[in-house]
């Protein structure tokens, strides 16, 4: 089951063996970590229960040793922290007089047990996201103080966290990415009206839909307010008097809407991470590089801009003599150095093997030549599963030419990195970029 929370569940029952499958079932689940299972064997211990702890969830047998089971939800949904608690009756005999019955005592919903445990764990989890107590952050936009308070107080009754704007102007200054859901009056009295401050929500600050769902409430249901409340932007409505049960639902709805959105861009966002990322190192891979680098030396603000390419001394000897397990942690500690060691907004990648090149930005010639010495220093010291290690560095820039493209300036740095190799390996070698090739400068 997915959930953000722990979940407490009731199993009322008077079969041992039938106890024990639900349990068992609801364990096994990968998220049962998430939830709480207490057993009993009769509607006497099941009051008990729910007079000492508070449950999420109910499921309870047809026939119980000492009542009916239709009877107990009855007798359950007379106490008021019960009345919305999700009820379910497991039998294998979900007959349609049974059902009727339930339904008006309450019952939340049938499970048929002929149908297999195994399809007992979808059915709970789509329970738990359509029935348990709500949470998340709410801008409610009410000019009325005493409805504000009655309508806050049903809500944080069922879990959720409310921040109150008394007119549309404080709403549009209080709301941002934190909350999960908007509820405003569609008649408020002063001089933005609630359709304003959702078309405003909508058009001029860009919250979509899914981003940002909206439950309008209005005292008119006639089919034009209707019309005009979803031609602003809102999601849903209802009608005043507000019906609990009725608003609960539509707040409930809107949430998964609300939360399947952040789920879906979490997963994007991820997929992107994951398409940009050398999954060895750490550091971004060569497709994400290429397409940074053209967009990275062009703007104005990146210059001087500076391509660094920095390749591992004597590589292929660790993994000759070593193992490519060991040169694979080798990779990684450069890695990790290198996260570690520049700048927000510099972009460093692996573009191959033992290869990295980094694109800096914000620094001097000279600034760029004596980090480039530090970054020497540090690989130099730091030992990757207690074997020697060195690197060649190679440096270049726009600084002389901002219109040179990247594949241009990369060539400079290779070429300097190669040279560094010449000299001996285990150096910088920076060169400028210029019309006409110039004797590279050295550091160490």
């Amino acid at each position: 089951m997915h959930m953000e929370k722990d979940i407490k569940i009731l199993v009322v029952d008077g079969s041992r063996v039938s106890r024990s499958m639900i349990r068992s079932t609801l364990a096994a689940h990968h998220h049962a970590e998430h939830v709480q299972v207490a057993a009993v064997s009769s509607a006497g211990e099941a009051l008990h229960c729910l007079a000492h702890e508070k449950f999420d969830i109910i499921t309870c047998a047809l026939q119980l040793p000492d009542m009916y089971g239709i009877d107990l939800c009855r007798t359950i949904r007379t106490q008021p922290i019960y009345r919305f608690t999700p009820f379910i009756v497991v039998t294998a005999e979900p007959h349609e007089r049974h059902m009727k019955d339930g339904f008006r005592a309450g019952v939340t919903d049938y499970y048929d047990k002929t149908h297999g445990m195994s399809e007992f764990v979808p059915f709970m989890r789509g329970l738990v996201d359509r029935y348990t107590a709500l949470s998340g952050k709410v801008l409610y936009v009410e000019d009325s103080d005493l409805e504000a308070a009655l309508m806050t107080e049903m809500m944080e009754r069922h879990g959720l966290t409310v921040v109150r704007a008394s007119s549309a102007e404080q709403g549009l200054r209080l709301v941002d990415d934190s909350f999960d859901l908007v509820i405003t009056d569609f008649f408020l009295r002063d001089e933005m009206s609630g359709g304003d401050f959702l078309h405003t929500l909508r058009c001029g600050q860009r919250y979509s839909h899914e981003e940002l769902p909206v439950l309008v409430i209005t005292g008119s249901g006639n089919a034009d307010i209707q019309a005009e409340i979803f031609h602003a932007g809102g999601n849903d409505f209802v009608i005043k008097p507000v019906v609990e049960e009725v608003f609960i639902s539509r707040l409930r709805s809107l949430m998964l809407i609300k939360k399947q959105f952040n789920l879906l861009r979490r997963q994007s966002e991820e997929m992107r991470r994951m398409a940009s990322q050398d999954i060895l190192t750490g550091v971004y891979n060569k497709r994400y590089l290429i397409e940074r680098a053209t967009q990275f030396l062009a703007d104005p603000l990146n210059h001087p801009a500076w391509v660094v390419v920095l390749d591992l001394d004597h590589f292929k000897a660790i993994n000759d003599q070593y193992g490519h397990i060991t040169g694979d942690r080798v990779l990684q500690a450069v890695g990790a150095l290198l996260r570690g060691f520049f700048r927000d907004g510099d972009v460093i990648a692996r573009s191959g093997g033992e290869e990295f090149v980094m694109l800096l930005k914000g620094r001097s010639r000279e600034e760029c030549l004596e980090e480039m010495e530090e970054l020497r220093q540090r690989i130099e010291t730091l030992r990757p599963e207690g074997r020697d290690l060195t690197a060649s560095i190679g440096v270049a820039s726009n600084m002389l030419r901002a219109n040179a493209g990247y594949e241009e300036i990369l060539d400079e740095a290779d070429r300097a990195m190669y040279r560094a190799k010449d000299l001996g390996r285990n150096r910088v070698v920076m060169t400028g970029v210029t019309t006409r090739r110039t004797a590279p400068t050295e550091l160490r």
